[in-house]
């Protein structure tokens, strides 16, 4: 009852066009400039999400649009299925706690992946899990806890 209940809850937010979400350095030279910089972004999209923007902490804009991976189809006449690999299972483990990725990840519905290109020559990659929580990762070497705001 209780998953259902939140699922309605995260529908019901997604129907909105867009939501902010903050994204916190946690490891990276980021992490450790004081006061630690909080990056703004924007996920837009109707029944779920479609794009990111995030604005980095030099005021380059990284855009993107996100790919629900349980959603990528096979090519007919092929065994596999193809997904941007952004290559964050580590992340998840390090920030949300050990075997996350495996325990809460690997399989979910609602496991969306992004590479967001910045203005600059900057790149960001990011997952989104359950429409609440995900993390990221830049060609700079910071890793970003993820946080949606409803």
């Amino acid at each position: 009852m209780k998953s259902k209940l939140c699922l309605l809850l995260a529908m019901s937010t997604m129907l909105g066009c867009s939501m902010r979400a903050r994204l916190y350095p946690v490891q990276g030279p980021l992490s450790a400039q004081t006061p630690v910089p909080v990056l703004m972004g924007k996920i837009t999209g109707k029944i779920r999400p479609e794009t990111v923007s995030v604005v980095l902490s030099d005021g380059e804009v990284c855009q993107g649009h996100w790919i629900f991976v349980n959603d990528v189809q096979a090519p007919k006449g092929s065994n596999s299925v193809t997904a941007p690999t952004t290559d964050l299972s580590g992340a998840w483990d390090s920030i949300y706690g050990p075997n996350y990725y495996t325990s809460h990840i690997v399989g979910a519905k609602y496991y969306a992946q992004a590479v967001a290109d910045g203005n600059r020559g900057s790149t960001l990659n990011v997952e989104l899990n359950g429409f609440d929580k995900g993390v990221a990762k830049d060609n700079k070497g910071n890793l970003y806890k993820l946080v949606l705001q409803r």
